[in-house]
Formats: C-alpha cells, sequence, structure tokens
C-alpha cells in the first residue's frame, strides 16, 4: 500500500511537468496523454459508484486529474469531447455530496473551458445558475456568483452579444414570475443589479425583470427591487467614477524617467507596464463610442400601471400577499411617490393614504413628508391637496410645536407648494408667513423660503407688505399673476429679451440684417468674379426733373398736408382700435387670450437664425445681467441666492429627509457625551478639524505614547534655567565657537552622543 501511494505522489508531481511539455509539443506526447486520460476515465467511475464512501487519496487524484486535463484539453479536442460533459454531470448530481475542493476544482475547470472555447457562454451559465439556486453551501453560492458575473462582463466587453443577454434574461424573468411567493428571485435581482452596476445590461428587459421583483410576493425581493429603481443609478456613476479615478493621474514620462535613474528590477519594470495598460485602456474608453444609459425608471414600459400595481398591492391591499414592516414600505412608498412625480402620474388615492402618517409622533415623519412632496407636481388636483397642507400646518406648525417640528412642518409645506403653488390658501399663507419672526433659526428661515417662493410664483396672495419691491412692480406690470391649473409654460431661449432690447437700443433692425446679407453676398461675388456690372439701386429715391420751381412748392406743400392728415387719421385709428380692445378684454375667449399672449412674445428668435455673434452676444448680456443683479444689498444679494439655489434644483429632483429637516437637524440639543467631547476641544468629524499639523501631529504623538524631540522641550523649560547658558553663549570667542561647532558635526557623524567612533 505504501508502494502505492508512493507512486501515486511521484506521477502527482510529473502532472505539471508533462502538462508543460504537452503545451510546446502535443503530438509527442500523445500516448502518455491518453494513459493519464484512462486513468481519469476509470477513477471517474469508481467515484460514481460510491461517492461518498471514497477516500481521500481517489479524491485528491480525481481532482489533479481533472485540472491536468482541463488545461490540455484544446490540444486533444477529440479524446477529450466529452470532458465536459462529465464534469458537468459530476457537478449536477453529486453537489451536495463533493469535497469542497473537489466541486470548486470543478468549477474552475469549466470556467477554463470556456475560456479556451471548448464549451460556449449558454453552456457554462445554464450549468452554473440551476446550481447558484438549489445549492445549500454559502461558500459555493458565493463563488457561482462570482463566476457567473465574470463570464457575462467577458462576453459583453468587446460588444454586446444580445442573444446571451437575452437568453440570461429570461430564465431570470421567469423564476420570479414563476413562483412569486419563493426568495430564490433573489439571485435574479442580485445579478441583474449588479451587471447594470457595471454597465452590462442596460436595457429595457433588465428593468422588466426588476419590476417583476417589486411585484413579487417576497419582502427580501420586494425591497431589493425597490431599492434598485431608487439608488442603481447612482451606483452606476460612481463605478464609472471609481473607474475613471484609478487611470487617473498616471504620468508615463515621470515614470519612464523614474525606470531609467533607479536601480531595474522585476518590481518597477512590472509597474510601468501595469501604468502603460491603464493608459491605454483609458485612451481606449475616451474614443470609444459613448452609449446614452438612460435611467432605470425612463426605462419602464408602463409607469401608470407599475404604479398603480405596486400601490394596491403593497401599500393598500384588501388582503395583503406579504407583510411589509414599516422600513420595507418606505421603500415602496418613496419608488411610487417617485414614479407619479416623475412621470407626472395620477394616482389620487395615494395623497389620501398619507394622512394617517402626517402626525410629529409618526416614526420616520420627515420620510413621509419628503415622499409626499416627491409625489406632487402641476397636475394634481389643489383639492386633493389643500387637506394634507392644512393637516401639516394644524400637526406641526403652532407656538406649542417644538422648533424642530415647526421647521419640519414648513419645509415640507414648501417643498409641496414648489411642486404645485395653487395648493395653499391666502388665509394660510399669510398664517404662515408670519412664523419668519421667530426667535428659532430653523423656523425663520422655513418661513422665509415660503416667503420668497410665493413672491416668485403667486404674489398676489401676499399682503402688500409682504410682497417685496420686485414682486410688487412686477404685479404693477401685469406679470407674475401666477399660474393656472394645468397650464404648461412654453419653451423658449433664456435671455433673449435682453438680446432684443440690445438690438433696439443700438438700432440694429431687420433692414441692417438684410443689408449685411446682401453685402455678403456681394463680397461673395466679388470674390468668385473679377469685374463686370455692378447694379445700382436708387434705395427708392425718385428724381423730379420739373423745371418749375412753383410747381415744386405746390408740391410740397400739398404732400405736407398730405401726410399730416394721414398721421391724424393714423393716431385716431389706433385711438379707436386701443378703446376697442380695452372693451373686449373682458369678453375674450381663452383662445383669443392664448393668440395675443403669443403676439406679445418675442419674435427675434423665430423670425431670424441667430448668428454665432448673436450667441455670444446673447452669452455676455446674460453675464452682465447676472453681475448687475448681484450688486445692491447683502440682504438682496442674498434673496437672490436663494432664489438661484431653488431654481437650480429641479422640481423632478429626489427629495430627502434631510431636506425637510432643514436647520433644526443641526440644532439638535447636544447629548452628555457631545458636551464632554466639546468641552475637550475633539472635533467632532475630522473633516472639520480645522487645527495645524502640528498640533494633529502631536496628538498623534501623545496617543501612540511617543516623546517629543529636544526642541519641544526645551521650548517648555524654565526661563531662569536657560538664562546662565544664554549668557555664557553670548561671551563666547571666536575661536571657542569654532570649536563647538566642529565637534556638533563630529558628533552628527558618528551617530550622535553614544554613537560609535
Amino acid at each position: 500500500m505504501k508502494r502505492k501511494i508512493g507512486a501515486l505522489e511521484k506521477v502527482d508531481a510529473d502532472l505539471p511537468n508533462l502538462q508543460h511539455k504537452i503545451r510546446n509539443d502535443p503530438p509527442s506526447y500523445r500516448d502518455d496523454f491518453v494513459s493519464q486520460y484512462s486513468q481519469y476515465a476509470s477513477m471517474l467511475e469508481l467515484f460514481l459508484q460510491s461517492p461518498t464512501t471514497t477516500d481521500d487519496t481517489g479524491i485528491v487524484r480525481l481532482r489533479d486529474l481533472i485540472d491536468f486535463i482541463s488545461h490540455v484539453a484544446d490540444c486533444y479536442p477529440k479524446i477529450t469531447a466529452d470532458f465536459h460533459n462529465d464534469l458537468i454531470k459530476l457537478l449536477e448530481l453529486h453537489h451536495k455530496s463533493l469535497d469542497v475542493e473537489l466541486r470548486d476544482k470543478i468549477v474552475g475547470s469549466l470556467v477554463l473551458l470556456r475560456k479556451k472555447e471548448i464549451i460556449d457562454s449558454n453552456t457554462l451559465l445554464n450549468t452554473l445558475w440551476p446550481l447558484l439556486i438549489a445549492t445549500p453551501s454559502k461558500a459555493l453560492r458565493a463563488l457561482l456568483f462570482q463566476k457567473i458575473v465574470s463570464d457575462l462582463r467577458t462576453s459583453n466587453s468587446k460588444t454586446k452579444n444580445h442573444k446571451l443577454n437575452r437568453n440570461i434574461q429570461t430564465i431570470c424573468y421567469n423564476l420570479i414570475a414563476s413562483d412569486p411567493a419563493s426568495s430564490k428571485g433573489l439571485w435574479a435581482v442580485r445579478l441583474t443589479r449588479e451587471l447594470w452596476r457595471r454597465s452590462v445590461w442596460t436595457d429595457a428587459k433588465a428593468v422588466s425583470i426588476m419590476e417583476i421583483a417589486a411585484l413579487s410576493q417576497d419582502a427580501k425581493v420586494v425591497t431589493s427591487g425597490a431599492r434598485f429603481f431608487l439608488g442603481s443609478d447612482q451606483e452606476r456613476e460612481e463605478a464609472a467614477e471609481d473607474e475613471s479615478d484609478d487611470e487617473e493621474d498616471i504620468d508615463m514620462r515621470k515614470l519612464k524617467h523614474k525606470a531609467g535613474i533607479n536601480k531595474k528590477n522585476a518590481k518597477h519594470e512590472r509597474e510601468l507596464k501595469t501604468a502603460a495598460v491603464k493608459v491605454k485602456r483609458k485612451e481606449k474608453r475616451k474614443n470609444a463610442h459613448q452609449t446614452l444609459n438612460f435611467s432605470a425608471l425612463h426605462l419602464l414600459h408602463d409607469p401608470q400601471g407599475f404604479a398603480e400595481k405596486l400601490f394596491q398591492q403593497h401599500l393598500q391591499p384588501a388582503q395583503p400577499k406579504v407583510r411589509l414592516n414599516l422600513e420595507q414600505k418606505l421603500y415602496v412608498l418613496q419608488l411610487v411617490s417617485r414614479l407619479v412625480g416623475l412621470h407626472k402620474l395620477t394616482l389620487i388615492p395615494l395623497y389620501s393614504y398619507f394622512i394617517k402618517y402626517l402626525t410629529p409622533k409618526q416614526p420616520s415623519v420627515t420620510a413621509f413628508l419628503a415622499y409626499l412632496a416627491q409625489a406632487t407636481h402641476s397636475l394634481v388636483p389643489p383639492d386633493v391637496l389643500e387637506p394634507l397642507i392644512q393637516k401639516i400646518a394644524n400637526e406641526f406648525v403652532s407656538e406649542a410645536a417644538a422648533s424642530e417640528v415647526a421647521s419640519a412642518g414648513l419645509n415640507g409645506i414648501r417643498e409641496v407648494c414648489v411642486r404645485q403653488p395653487l395648493a395653499m390658501t391666502d388665509t394660510l399663507l399669510q398664517d404662515l408667513v408670519q412664523y419668519r419672526k421667530s426667535k428659532d433659526k430653523g423656523v425663520q428661515m422655513a418661513a422665509r423660503g415660503l416667503l420668497s417662493l410665493y413672491r416668485e410664483v403667486g404674489a398676489q396672495m401676499l399682503k402688500k407688505k409682504d410682497r417685496g419691491r420686485d414682486a410688487a412692480l412686477a404685479l404693477r406690470d401685469g406679470q407674475n399673476q401666477g399660474a393656472k391649473f394645468g397650464e404648461v409654460e412654453g419653451g423658449g431661449i433664456e435671455g433673449i429679451e435682453l438680446l432684443e432690447t440690445w438690438r433696439e437700443e443700438q438700432g440694429i433692425g431687420t433692414d441692417e440684417d438684410e443689408e449685411a446679407w446682401k453685402n455678403w453676398d456681394a463680397e461673395s461675388d466679388d470674390s468668385m468674379s473679377s469685374g463686370g456690372w455692378v447694379n445700382v439701386e436708387s434705395d427708392g429715391e425718385e428724381i423730379d426733373i420739373s423745371d418749375s420751381e412753383d410747381e415744386k412748392d405746390k408740391k410740397a406743400s400739398k404732400n405736407k398736408a398730405t401726410k399730416e392728415a394721414e398721421k391724424e387719421n393714423e393716431a385716431d385709428g389706433e385711438k379707436a382700435a386701443e378703446e376697442k380692445d380695452l372693451r373686449d378684454t373682458a369678453s375674450l375667449e381663452p383662445e383669443a387670450a392664448v393668440k395675443r399672449e403669443e403676439a406679445r412674445i418675442s419674435k427675434l428668435a423665430t423670425t431670424r437664425i441667430l448668428t454665432p455673434a448673436d450667441l455670444a452676444k446673447l452669452n455676455e448680456l446674460r453675464q452682465t445681467a447676472a453681475i448687475t443683479a448681484n450688486m445692491p444689498s447683502a440682504k438682496r444679494r442674498k434673496l437672490q441666492q436663494q432664489a438661484q439655489t431653488n431654481a437650480a434644483r429641479h422640481a423632478d429632483d429626489e427629495v430627502t429627509a434631510d431636506q425637510i429637516s432643514g436647520l433644526a437637524a443641526m440644532s439638535h440639543k447636544a447629548t452628555r457625551e457631545e458636551k464632554i467631547a466639546r468641552a475637550k476641544g475633539e472635533p467632532d468629524d475630522p473633516k472639520n478639524d480645522h487645527r495645524s499639523t502640528t498640533a494633529r501631529r502631536k496628538e498623534k504623538k501623545e496617543a501612540e505614547g511617543k516623546s517629543t524631540t529636544n526642541k519641544e522641550k526645551a521650548r517648555k523649560k524654565n526661563f531662569m534655567m536657560t538664562l546662565g547658558k544664554a549668557k555664557r553663549k553670548g561671551k563666547r570667542s571666536l575661536v571657542e565657537h569654532r570649536r563647538i561647532l566642529k565637534a556638533h558635526v563630529d558628533r552628527g557623524k558618528r551617530g550622535g552622543k553614544r554613537g560609535n567612533y
């Protein structure tokens, strides 16, 4: 028995050497490979007869033979034609009872055969995917998931493998749809989310998988599906930024210079090659065709139906098929409100669902306020939102409420009114605006934000003393009358009225534009042809060839009288037209009012092609207007900056609980531990530590138990102790000073006072 084991060990030691020889010269070592393959076949047959009773020696031998054959299988394709089928059969039948190392080796061998293109990706993935769902081993599941993701990334690295992607996506979809109550669908969600994060799957098919997952009957699958729609796009952007950050700041000239100066070794060459590969990959990615990555929320086939099913199935079910806790319900509610706000859906029962949660005692109440604001848009009827705003004002905003509660309520009301200003009533608005005089900073700023909002979108609802100068002037000029329900603002070019005003001030009209085009045509004709006649027009001037000066005077006086009569008639006509317009204004129908508004809008962008010079001038005028607007007092500048910040945040953007909390989150009462840390001078956050580098280094040394330097100790020494030495130092002679400096240099060379000579 000892001889047999020793012989096996000797054969196993020869396998790597034989593998190297076969790779170099396959025909010469064909017989050796056939003998090893026959050993593998016999040992596999013995193992399949009794997989649980096979000893460790046989398992190790079988594992080594599988590893050996998988590495050289491409050299003898006819002999190893059934090798991958044996591995697949062995893995499917005995994956629960296999030895851990042997099982991992079989998986690795199948992946190696895929890299050698002996089997295709469909065969590999159709083998590993059922195993991932069925196996109880956590280690094997992690290994299989990693191999599946890696193979899909490799298959889509050069070009998109649409056939393979559709096959795996169909398998994932059927896994969830066939059994909605099973937790096995979690693997389909994890795979889809990982490939979406790595930008491998970016189509609507992947979104449909997560859509069916969010509508399943397992709590974990539902939560994972909802979290995908809420955060997968940010994860994809962060992953792309991390990849780009890893390849930045690589200076090849510096690395080559360093490699030429320093001592040559394998490490430096390896670093240079790695850097060169990264730079090449970065250039390749820069020159590659950039595909459009749409958000998952925009790739939904039927957002209205999806939002209705989510709401009815998970938030207001008649018979709940899945029980969700508060945190899981918040994920679903956030997704529903995001869909409603982003796509401007109509889901009236959603707003009545919020009413019972709008109370300060409700856990995560700021999240409910944020999701209510997210679900609001300009097409929501104001009658639906008025009870909600009244409920928030009654529950949150009062003199008896805490400052954090009042601030959150005012911020929540403001976020709702940003999206639907018509939901606010005049009486309630005048009441809420009075809180700008509160002593608490958070309540004060929240009320000011609400006031500044309605100065822009509905100044007529405010009292005259609260409107401000700009809003009052705009109302007096007939502007800022507030939007009507369902009214959609037309698009336009920002600042086009500035360009039109500038052209009027400069006296540039359409005639000058036509002359410029004519001159340009004439210049182009002159450059193309040389010589020739030029047609000169008289610009409408008539030449009078009359010999009688009296007739000229009579004609001139007659023309003058005729022009004056025409001017009077025109003035009377214009006056009558204005009076008629004033009489007809009250009886104008909506269509006539729209036409009148269209006639009032600037026609510069619709009647003339803006040249690059016009666009440059428009940009200059915008900058000038912005600078001029920031010139007045500090209070006016502060309000304008706040308005710009509010305008920069789009109404469709996500609303968070921190935005609802506002300044109240920063003005909470400090705990005992925070007060002690503040008294000791400990920084709350390393990012907010504004101490000097020396102070930080000193604190670090003290924490590590290290001592200070002699210079630092000398600074703390008593002045009377150093006085005598300072006096003696001032009385030194030049010879003595030279001797001390020389001794100092010698002492440094030998390693200090106690150094060796």
